[in-house]
């Protein structure tokens, strides 16, 4: 049959019929030159002699139209080559990957500008306490390691913690103090700013490994879920160990080869997951599911120890024994020391224990408020290979179920886990998307605004007003000294004031000798407070100039603050949820010399 390879008439298309060769149907040109062998001999009928000519000419005609082409070739050898654009959707992604290019966060300049605007804005909306570890673990140690006084708690003189954290804020509070910048504000604000970018960078890494991983619908819709979700945005800026885990969280994640994906790299996961266990060595409980998976699937076990973990490892903690000596002054394993005290010996129970199903029952479903639905509803909807992230979370919350010691933020790290169940729940939901949305956003909003800007904050205000005394110092006869006759550890200390005033507060170091009637300096003082002043202040020279009170401390201490010459001079509001020995006001009292 004819074809585009055929030429000549249809007289001799019938008189050579082709020969089939590679699907296509070809014509056969008689040789130029001898003839044959087995052609010898023969004799050409007129139809050979014509297409023999026919050959001819069709050679040298494909001649011209070679030595044309080269020509054409050099000439546009200097010209850029044009690509044709691929519309294939199998390369859609390596098409937009290669463009946005390579790294972290690739082309997201607007949404990081967006996410640290975002966050520096919920610092400042963040007026309020919530653990005192955010002061006493972190700035106060800071403050400690650059101006040399501070108040160090016993895990500081027991070795339970490391200085790789405080370091962080330590350098800030170093070169505000070179520069002569040192000021109360920036001693605050600097170290929250700092962990606001920080937590911004999360929050964008956290939409782009779901953006690869998924698709863009999906990783819009996580990163919505991360952004107002009201625990999040009560934890992301304060200065605890927590908030930082939860940030190595998305930063790990980011890394971490997950089955079915062709992303990942195991050094840098590793050497993260490494750093998140010298931050907190509990930190390491959310991955040890995706280690053991990681660690299973590889073909080379050996090599993936020997190369990637081991030198990891080493690494991190090499960096934590070198920093922990140079400012404690012994080498020391305080990664050790805090796993024996608070998982071991479980000795972290004697700051209060919960029941074994508080997580299940309170915890978790309280730090999630109104995104625990979408993460339920998400849980069914992700894919195969996003299984291991639902186990890790569930083996979390398990794992601390055995610990006696139960707080909010000890699973606070994995949230940015479930927010990519809650991303699946809203990208796949389709009427009722609009009014998910808005409910989300509006019910976290009166959580954010409470939570960040009444909700326990007469802690922070009272330190407002110990600041002034400290400016106030040189023009008084006698220098101002404060206690606080609180629960301990309710209000921040010398981070907040940056001051060498005398400050006492009512102490209360767990008992490590085994004594099991040992009774903290705290209860001994709420059990009988009027009886524990009178003996403590038996003197009048060692009264001190204040008191700093809850309101429900004031009738039972009433006598004393008459007999002592104290009065009122300033209150706060603080909560309006009181509890046994926290009153929903803070008082301070003066005591007058000529009274």
């Amino acid at each position: 049959p004819p074809s585009k390879y055929t030429r000549g008439a249809p007289a001799l298309q019938e008189e050579l019929p082709g020969r089939r060769r590679r699907g296509r149907w070809k014509r056969w040109c008689l040789p130029q030159g001898p003839a044959p062998a087995r052609w010898r001999g023969r004799r050409r009928g007129p139809v050979a002699e014509g297409r023999g000519a026919e050959c001819r000419a069709e050679g040298v005609g494909m001649e011209k139209l070679r030595s044309s082409f080269f020509r054409a070739r050099r000439s546009a050898a200097s010209e850029p080559v044009r690509l044709r654009k691929r519309k294939s959707t199998l390369y859609a992604a390596e098409c937009s990957n290669s463009e946005q290019g390579r790294g972290l966060f690739g082309p997201n300049t607007y949404l990081i500008m967006f996410s640290v605007a975002l966050r520096s804005l919920n610092c400042l909306l963040v007026q309020t306490s919530f653990v005192p570890d955010e002061y006493w673990q972190t700035l106060e140690v800071a403050h400690n390691m650059v101006f040399k006084y501070g108040y160090l708690t016993w895990e500081w003189k027991e070795k339970l913690r490391g200085y790789t954290y405080p370091l962080i804020f330590a350098s800030f509070y170093k070169l505000l103090q070179i520069f002569k910048k040192d000021t109360v504000q920036l001693l605050i604000w600097v170290p929250r700013l700092a962990q606001s970018f920080l937590a911004a960078l999360a929050d964008v890494t956290l939409y782009c490994i779901v953006k690869k991983q998924a698709n863009e619908e999906v990783a819009k819709w996580v990163y919505f879920s991360q952004l107002c979700s009201w625990f999040t945005w009560y934890c992301s800026t304060r200065t605890i160990t927590n908030s930082m885990e939860a940030v190595l969280t998305s930063f790990i994640f980011y890394y971490y080869p997950l089955q079915g994906t062709k992303t990942g790299s195991s050094s840098k996961y590793l050497a993260l997951t490494a750093f998140a266990f010298v931050v907190r060595p509990t930190a390491v409980i959310l991955w040890l599911p995706l280690l053991f998976s990681h660690f299973w699937q590889k073909v080379k076990k050996l090599d993936l120890l020997l190369y990637k973990c081991l030198p990891a490892g080493c690494l991190s903690l090499g960096f934590s024994l070198i920093v922990d000596r140079i400012f404690y002054g012994e080498w020391v394993v305080v990664q050790w020391n805090f796993i024996r005290f608070n998982v071991i010996q479980n000795l972290g129970s004697f700051y209060g224990s919960h029941s074994w199903h508080w997580y299940f029952t309170q915890g978790f479903p309280v730090i999630m408020g109104t995104h625990l639905p979408f993460f339920i509803h998400g849980c069914l909807l992700v894919p195969k290979k996003n299984r291991i992230l639902l186990i890790a979370v569930l083996w979390t919350i398990i794992v601390y179920s055995f610990i006696s010691h139960k707080e909010f933020r000890f699973i606070y790290p994995a949230m940015p886990i479930c927010m990519v169940f809650c991303g699946y729940s809203l990208a796949n939901l389709k009427s009722w998307k609009k009014r998910a949305v808005s409910f989300l956003f509006l019910s976290n909003a009166c959580l954010v605004l409470y939570t960040g800007l009444i909700h326990q904050r007469g802690t922070l205000d009272v330190m407002q007003y110990v600041q002034k005394l400290c400016t106030n110092t040189l023009l008084e006869k006698e220098e101002p000294s404060l206690f606080f006759l609180m629960p301990c550890h309710s209000t921040p200390f010398y981070s907040y004031v940056h001051c060498p005033i005398k400050m006492h507060f009512l102490g209360c170091p767990p008992d490590l000798s085994g004594n099991n009637t040992y009774i903290d300096e705290a209860d001994l003082f709420f059990k009988e407070p009027l009886t524990w002043l009178n003996i403590r202040f038996s003197a009048q020279a060692s009264l001190p100039t204040h008191l700093v009170i809850f309101n429900v401390l004031e009738q039972n201490i009433a006598p004393f603050l008459r007999t002592k010459s104290y009065i009122k001079v300033a209150t706060f509001f603080h909560t309006h949820m009181p509890e046994d020995r926290t009153g929903s006001h803070i008082h301070v009292f003066e005591r007058k010399m000529n009274g």
